[in-house]
């Protein structure tokens, strides 16, 4: 069973299913979106985890932070491990073996394991229709294992393999609309979420456990390490992202319809989230600047594209 977090005060007095002693950063946001996707569930829930930050900060042998089952496998295939349990959870109750309530099945990944090298498997899951939520922590670079660039680093950012310097401005290549392809399975839901935005979260991610069927969830996850910024300011850095429609809070249904979640009051240029990151810091010179108009554009363009199909119901 879901269930809605209506204040903060309920979500205080939640049964903590994620526990607080972890190796997480300070200020990583991983933390918070777990433990909004648990507080969701009343009932029973079962979880597999690809290789990545939360694996190893939260499972130092012989220690674990997880109240619930939590399945350790590869990079690639936290996806297939679910896939698998949910299976055998069907064989089971067609036997008469199982007479339980329904579990929630749900695989968490990092952006690498999610955008690059688990995508073929979690494709893989959606096109067969596994009856389970994949959630994506995007903190847009491979954060556990030396900052490398992933397919959802955005363009310009300084990377550990993107480095800027003389010759370079960082990454060339744009973040990959991960989303859009996700939907484009004809899943029956996927969503983009921000945990700052934690209302908005709790309901797409209930609506996502509730609908049978693959469903997918892309969490923005910033990383006070790799961004580069104080670990005391993730809730204002997630702000920021929404708020310069960096990371627009949408979902679609059924694959094609396409619902604004959240539109700021007032929206914010994109130099204001750039600027307060370490990883952008060198396209504020005057032979870089050219990056911050183009991606600036980039997402004026994504805006007007998502309000149009909003509009046209497609």
């Amino acid at each position: 069973m879901t269930k809605d977090v209506k204040n903060l005060k309920q979500f205080s007095k939640s049964a903590e299913k994620f526990e607080g002693a972890n190796l997480l950063c300070p200020g990583c946001a991983h933390g918070m979106i777990i433990r909004e996707v648990l507080n969701s569930v009343d009932g029973h829930i079962l979880i597999g985890n690809s290789t990545g930050c939360i694996e190893v900060s939260t499972a130092v042998y012989p220690y674990t932070s997880w109240d619930v089952p939590w399945i350790h496998i590869g990079f690639e295939n936290g996806s297939t491990a679910v896939a698998g349990a949910e299976a055998m959870y069907k064989a089971l109750k067609r036997k008469g073996k199982y007479q339980g309530e329904k579990p929630r099945f749900v695989a968490f990944g990092g952006d690498g394991a999610t955008y690059d090298i688990g995508f073929q498997w979690i494709s893989g899951c959606f096109e067969r229709g596994h009856d389970f939520t994949y959630v994506c922590f995007d903190n847009e670079v491979y954060a556990n294992t030396g900052g490398q660039r992933s397919g959802s680093t955005p363009l310009g950012s300084s990377t550990s393999t993107t480095p800027a310097g003389r010759v370079s401005y960082g990454k060339k290549e744009k973040k990959k609309d991960l989303l859009a392809i996700m939907a484009a399975h004809g899943s029956p839901y996927v969503a983009q979420v921000a945990p700052n935005k934690w209302k908005d979260m709790n309901k797409k991610i209930k609506t996502a456990l509730d609908t049978e069927g693959p469903t997918f969830i892309n969490a923005l996850s910033a990383c006070t390490t790799e961004w580069r910024f104080d670990c005391n300011n993730t809730v204002e850095m997630m702000d920021l992202a929404v708020d310069s429609l960096v990371f627009p809070l949408y979902e679609i249904v059924n694959g094609h319809e396409l619902r604004i979640t959240y539109r700021p009051k007032n929206i914010i240029p994109v130099r204001d989230y750039l600027g307060v990151q370490g990883r952008f810091k060198h396209l504020f010179k005057p032979e870089n600047e050219h990056i911050i108009e183009q991606i600036q554009k980039d997402v004026d363009k994504k805006w007007e594209m998502l309000q149009k199909r909003e509009e046209a119901g497609v």
